[in-house]
């Protein structure tokens, strides 16, 4: 095992590393090397309670670890690469964890294939890093036919974009030639109602009335003649339809029933001389 100043002094790219060193720069964490190797002592193998705050510490570990028992990794012993091993037990001979050690081109290229998305940076350069480990020549191909089909798609986003901006700008243009819309009218106030229905009520009653001898003053004789009428010679007009009509004539008869009328008698002389234009003494 390295004492703390044999790690303190410990390079990041070695010919050859123990597995926990090599965990430690897989990691990132060789400037804390001895710190670790301090709390882990004689084991070989963290754990994650070891060291909560660098949880890849004790998988990278672990993965190097899976590698060399499963023979995909090259192992040695101070850098001396030893026997595969047994095919009766799986097990490597003279497996000794204390010296164990793996080469640095061993590890490299265990973890190009094993590990094609990891690009530590003590086994491979700037540039090595830079380039993703994982684009082949199919999947570039992949990439620049899809990249084709993006801009494709973008191009026909613009056209749709410049024909509805067209199309936009001419209803603009109209809006603006279109004269302006009158102000809605005022609401009625109620006396103007008010007035309206007496008007109304007045002449329903007029046309369904008669004189003092007893002849209609009109042909109508009922409500329903007079709304029939309307609607056969105005039916085009807005409002004037059987149901608003009867609506409306039921309201007039109503407010014209309110008013306290005169004695039966003057009202009908009233009327009468008001219709013949007879003025009384």
């Amino acid at each position: 095992m390295l004492s703390r100043n044999e790690a303190r002094s410990s390079p990041l790219c070695k010919v050859y590393y123990r597995p926990i060193e090599a965990a430690i720069r897989w990691s990132g964490l060789h400037r804390h090397e001895a710190m670790i190797l301090d709390v882990l002592g004689h084991r070989q193998t963290p754990t994650l309670h070891d060291f909560p705050r660098w949880p890849t510490l004790s998988l990278n570990a672990e993965r190097i670890y899976d590698g060399i028992l499963n023979e995909e990794l090259a192992y040695g012993y101070n850098g001396l690469t030893a026997r595969r091993a047994t095919p009766t037990t799986g097990v490597p001979l003279h497996f000794d964890l204390e010296g164990l050690t793996v080469r640095h081109t061993d590890l490299r290229q265990w973890m190009q294939r094993c590990y094609p998305g990891q690009r530590p940076r003590f086994l491979f350069s700037a540039a090595e890093r830079a380039a993703h480990p994982i684009i082949t020549v199919e999947a570039g191909q992949a990439m620049l036919a899809e990249q084709a089909a993006t801009h494709a798609l973008l191009r026909q986003c613009q056209q749709q974009t410049r024909s509805l901006q067209a199309r936009y700008e001419a209803l603009l243009s109209r809006q603006a030639a279109a004269p302006a819309p009158q102000s809605p009218a005022s609401p009625l106030s109620d006396r103007a109602e008010t007035t309206y229905l007496n008007i109304i009520g007045a002449l329903m009653d007029l046309l369904l009335g008669k004189s003092p001898s007893g002849k209609p003053y009109s042909n109508f004789r009922t409500q329903e003649a007079v709304i029939s009428a309307l609607v056969a010679h105005n039916g085009g007009l807005m409002g004037l339809t059987e149901r608003t009509l009867q609506g409306k004539f039921a309201r007039a008869k109503r407010q014209v029933n309110t008013r306290q009328p005169p004695p039966a008698q003057d009202r009908m002389c009233g009327r009468e001389n008001r219709i013949y234009g007879v003025q009384r003494d």
